[in-house]
């Protein structure tokens, strides 16, 4: 009793308090059962509630409070994902994962020296059964199956953008997250930008009136594309890395340089090409402010390279050095007209409208990425949405302009992280889970209409010979798109895009 006095003098000195909540030693719990507290908030029956800072200090977080960490991926964008996520230690990182630890993962290893290391997800996440949250941070290809073997048991996920290396996959984690009851958020980190705030503002007040087209463009791809695969070279493999492992759902070959750690990013067994890489910042910002769901079709054509006279080059396995895409969307409550969507790549950008004047950039800096959202009113113009500046612009018909700041002072990423890990702690369907900017229920639509870019342009590849053994291309039509049923409605070989073909052990 006496202990119990001294809690409750220390209680009633303290007009507000961060607490730490004491289970009585008979309610003893796994660590199943700590995960599910942390998911659910739900309290036990009986509790002693102690002052935070009568245990360590003003700002501890208690062992009992912190999250588990863990981050597939530690390398490359991996290093910033689980750095934001840990919210500067104040969570635990309890396991990183990579193939190859010598190379740029070793930044994670110094930051975190606790952690265990592991070069499996799948072996980390079976022996590690008390990990609450991961961030998953590895070429495309590795996202779904990554994504998927975690939320099984019921991890919480952090997925690096595009969510997917298909639609297929895409679809079928947004319907895990909810069955599964997972708290999940893509790493468009732009999302959380709050000057998206000021388009949202202009775009709802009909300031530039019904909108009926959207453009975005990008200078990607800034890594080699459009040209022949690289040669395997197992005497280039670094000693320590797992290639195999590496591979994961792509079918098994020798090592072969010029992959791993980036360049996978044009090649369709690993990567998802420019689309990929930036379509989620990029498709991102007319998707959220104009509302728009699944796109009624897609149509593309795509640069054509000749090292010798009238015969293009063709390299099936990779993306193409340029593309430009057309889709279709249904009129939003938001857009108040039919939309059509422009996506250009490769250094190919949209012309200027005569509403913005000529020696101002359209987009981002010197034009090299944007979006033009134009309506019957004007035209709103951003930059890219990564960790850019965003520049929004405003300009009208009647001379108007409105600018937002050309510099950013915000939280590192906008605290995209971070806000998935305070909604991790508070648990699904939590005011906090649903004010993320992009959990599944957004990104998977948004990301499917993102790789529907890239089925049209794989379908546009599509090719056989004739009778005079002359080459056809019956893949260069408007493709009909059938988004409930993820099916392409006139032309069937197309539907082969929507999934892939996986490695067995890796299946999704």
């Amino acid at each position: 009793m006496a202990e119990l006095e001294y809690f409750s003098q220390q209680l009633n000195s303290q007009s507000s308090f961060n607490c730490t909540i004491f289970i009585p030693a008979m309610k003893k719990t796994v660590s199943r059962s700590r995960r599910t507290f942390l998911k659910t908030g739900a309290l036990a029956s009986a509790f002693y509630i102690v002052p935070r800072h009568v245990l360590g200090g003003v700002g501890y977080t208690a062992p009992s409070d912190q999250l588990n960490l863990a981050a597939i991926g530690a390398g490359g964008k991996g290093r910033s994902d689980i750095r934001n996520a840990s919210v500067d230690g104040r969570e635990r990182v309890s396991a990183l994962c990579d193939v190859h630890f010598s190379g740029n993962a070793a930044e994670s290893i110094e930051r975190f020296p606790d952690a265990k290391l592991y070069a499996d997800y799948r072996v980390m996440l079976d022996e590690m059964q008390d990990i609450d949250a991961v961030t998953i941070s590895t070429p495309d290809h590795v996202h779904g199956p990554a994504a998927k073997f975690a939320m099984e048991r019921g991890v919480h996920v952090y997925v690096q953008k595009p969510l997917t290396h298909n639609i297929r996959e895409a679809r079928m984690l947004t319907e895990m997250a909810r069955e599964q009851k997972i708290v999940t958020q893509m790493g468009n980190q732009g999302g959380s930008n709050p000057l998206l705030g000021m388009v949202q503002e202009w775009v709802d007040s009909g300031l530039i009136g019904k909108i009926s087209k959207v453009q975005v463009w990008t200078n990607r791809p800034v890594w080699p594309q459009g040209v022949p695969f690289p040669q395997p070279d197992v005497s280039q493999k670094p000693s320590d890395l797992d290639w195999d492992l590496w591979l994961g759902p792509a079918e098994s070959m020798p090592y072969t340089p010029n992959l791993h750690p980036f360049s996978w990013r044009g090649w369709w067994d690993y990567g998802t090409g420019a689309l990929g890489d930036v379509g989620c910042h990029l498709i991102d910002i007319p998707f959220r402010t104009l509302g728009l769901h699944y796109p009624k079709d897609a149509q593309c054509s795509v640069g054509a390279i000749f090292s010798e006279m009238w015969e293009p080059d063709y390299f099936p396995k990779g993306c193409p050095a340029s593309s430009f895409i057309t889709l279709h969307f249904d009129a939003t409550e938001k857009s108040g007209a039919p939309i059509e969507m422009t996506w250009s790549d490769g250094g190919i950008r949209p012309a200027h409208p005569d509403v913005i004047p000529a020696d101002h950039d359209i987009g981002g800096r010197n034009s090299a990425n944007g979006v033009l959202m134009i309506g019957e009113k004007g035209v709103i113009s951003t930059n890219i949405n990564d960790s850019s500046p965003l520049i929004p612009k405003l300009y009208l018909n009647d001379g108007t302009m409105e600018f937002g700041p050309e510099e950013e002072d915000f939280e590192s990423e906008y605290g995209h992280q971070r806000l998935w890990v305070e909604a991790c702690k508070a648990g699904f369907g939590s005011p906090e889970h649903k004010a993320l900017t992009s959990s599944f229920d957004y990104a998977g639509p948004m990301t499917e209409t993102v790789l529907m870019g890239n089925l049209a342009i794989r379908s546009y590849m599509l090719r056989k010979q004739d009778k005079e053994g002359n080459w056809t291309y019956h893949g260069r039509k408007k493709l009909l798109w059938d988004g409930d049923s993820m099916r392409i409605k006139n032309l069937e070989e197309a539907n082969q895009f929507v999934t892939r073909t996986y490695r067995e052990g890796w299946e999704v």
